[in-house]
């Protein structure tokens, strides 16, 4: 595997590129769609909504349902950018990224796929509450075609709803609109979400699966990719025996998103999955590096291009805890835990490698680049660490490297420190004072008046060895707290912070949410008036309910 290249500033991300001119942007009804993946693909045989299995298909035709009193809650003005769409709102736009209205040149469908949920094959899957609404295709920066996916999340039944109804609730919607664009901004790779719209109807979930369900505000969140395709998509086909398919969407893929490993018939399938794994890997190191768990991870909910996925019960390590799950219904188990997200990674690769098998001669280059992605995520990570602390990688350095980051891991454990508020109370502390360096970090514990002596003396042997460290590449402080900020967020969408907008926007109040998102828009910059969005979770959000933990319930 190529190890992909740790640009600087790769993660800092701008609104620059979105329409400043609304003239050089149309409206939906104007933009060019394509609907390849239904002309190319074998469908169902059926177009309606009725539950069922679905087999020798590839996906589903299916409209969206309609919904009662549609209100367009958010649109992102940069995802429209990148469709060429005129941002600003008019009736049309609201009835169709609500699902009530479908305009000519979209094919809506909903994808077939399988997935091994919580390590267990769970059979057909699909798109239960996402229809895609058609394939847009724009032109970039570069005046190169890029095709997006535009996706309804919540949109009414399809037949892979099983039990469900379709639909999702407003807390769930904000919350993939919101982290999703937050994961942009910090430079993870991410699908994008271009609009929220309230649907004006309740919907009845057991948020907690308590027994106890609840109406609440329905909403519809249009998500945007230039693929939604995931690991299952492969598994459902190969699990069927179904080889004809499985190998249809193969060249599918590559010719679309691909085309490097395709040549006439010839399909060059270890090396996308080498490059696949490579894409996984850089991905999961990105999210330990800005402290994020997806929560669910299971293999439907693995993007074949390398993205962040499917937004649910996901979290933010606040205090630093490699064995932390925001998903309650993964607390025993704790197999998605923030420090298993590599390993769980591996073994969804291997459950993919195991769908591509029937397609070739020789198993042995899927299972080298199966045995290579651990060391690959390891050093990613490690380099990404070395980064955190304003250091590059020397060889030299190796074996003191290693120690240093896995006492400081220790340590922020054991202190219980907040990690976003830790590397900026480091960046901006002098390492000449190391009394007040100590001093300074306290504050990002959650309880620095229980820190015992023995803990104080740990803080300041950990910071004598991590100063000498610095001395060893001659970093002046200046440089060093300017590497620092620059990869260690000072805002992310915590799930209190959340919460509350949730909360206020199911009052009426259409304020907090677009103002949460643009504080998320400069993740690493510092924004006067705004210090109460970098702050440590309160106290009183340690236990409560979707401020801490949370459901798959939406």
């Amino acid at each position: 595997m190529t190890t992909a290249p740790p640009a600087a500033d790769r993660h800092r991300r701008s609104a620059a590129g979105v329409c400043v001119s609304y003239s050089a942007c149309v409206n939906l009804a104007e933009l060019r769609y394509d609907d390849r993946f239904v002309r190319e693909l074998p469908g169902d045989a059926r177009d309606d909504n009725r539950t069922r299995e679905v087999l020798g298909a590839c996906y589903s035709r299916v409209a969206p349902t309609r919904v009662a009193r549609p209100e367009l809650l958010a649109l992102v003005p940069e995802v429209a950018a990148l469709i060429d769409l005129d941002p600003r709102e008019t009736p049309e736009l609201v009835e169709v990224l609500a699902g009530n209205r479908v305009l000519p040149g979209m094919a809506p469908y909903a994808a077939c796929y399988g997935g091994h949920q919580f390590g267990t094959w769970a059979g057909q899957l699909g798109d239960g509450r996402a229809i895609t609404l058609g394939e847009v295709v724009a032109r970039d920066g570069g005046g190169n075609e890029q095709t997006w996916e535009l996706q309804l999340k919540g949109a009414g039944p399809t037949p892979y709803s099983r039990r469900a109804d379709g639909r999702a609730v407003l807390r769930s919607s904000l919350r993939e609109l919101v982290c999703s664009e937050a994961m942009y901004h910090l430079g993870v790779p991410t699908t994008r979400a271009l609009s929220l719209v309230g649907t004006g109807e309740p919907v009845l979930r057991d948020m907690l699966y308590d027994g106890h369900p609840a109406d609440e505000p329905g909403a519809v969140v249009c998500r945007v990719a230039p693929s939604f395709l995931r690991f299952g998509s492969y598994e459902i086909h190969a699990a069927r025996g179904d080889h004809a398919t499985l190998r249809a969407l193969v060249r599918f893929t590559l010719e679309r998103c691909f085309p490097q490993y395709i040549a006439g018939d010839r399909l060059d399938i270890a090396g996308w999955f080498a490059e696949v794994a490579q894409r996984t890997a850089w991905l999961v190191a990105e999210w330990l590096r800005v402290g994020f768990v997806h929560g669910v991870m299971n293999t439907d909910n693995m993007s074949i291009l390398g993205l962040t996925i499917d937004y649910g019960p996901y979290g933010w390590i606040e205090p630093f805890d490699p064995d932390w799950t925001p998903n309650i219904t993964d607390a025993s188990g704790k197999r998605y835990r923030f420090g298993n997200q590599p390993a769980v990674a591996r073994w969804n690769l291997a459950q993919l490698a195991g769908a591509l098998a029937p397609l070739v001669d020789d198993l042995d280059p899927l299972r080298a680049t199966v045995e290579r992605f651990a060391a690959e995520v390891a050093s990613l990570h490690r380099h990404g660490s070395l980064r955190k602390l304003g250091l590059t990688g020397r060889a030299d350095t190796w074996g003191d490297d290693d120690e240093l980051l896995a006492t400081l891991g220790a340590l922020l454990v054991d202190i219980e420190t907040d990690m976003p508020v830790f590397f900026r109370a480091l960046a901006g502390a002098r390492l000449g004072d190391l009394g007040a360096a100590a001093a300074a970090l306290a504050g990002a514990c959650y309880a620095p008046d229980a820190i015992t002596p023995a803990q104080s003396a740990a803080t300041r042997r950990w910071l004598e060895r991590y100063a000498a460290r610095v001395a060893v590449e001659s970093i002046a402080e200046a440089e060093r707290r300017r590497r620092m900020d620059a990869i260690n967020p000072l805002y992310v969408p915590r799930n209190y912070l959340v919460q509350q907008v949730i909360e206020a926007t199911a009052r009426g109040d259409r304020a907090a949410l677009p103002e949460l998102l643009d504080v998320l828009r400069r993740p690493y910059d510092e924004q006067p008036g705004r210090e109460r969005f970098a702050q440590k979770r309160p106290d009183w959000a340690r236990h409560r309910p979707g401020c801490s933990m949370l459901s798959c319930s939406s």
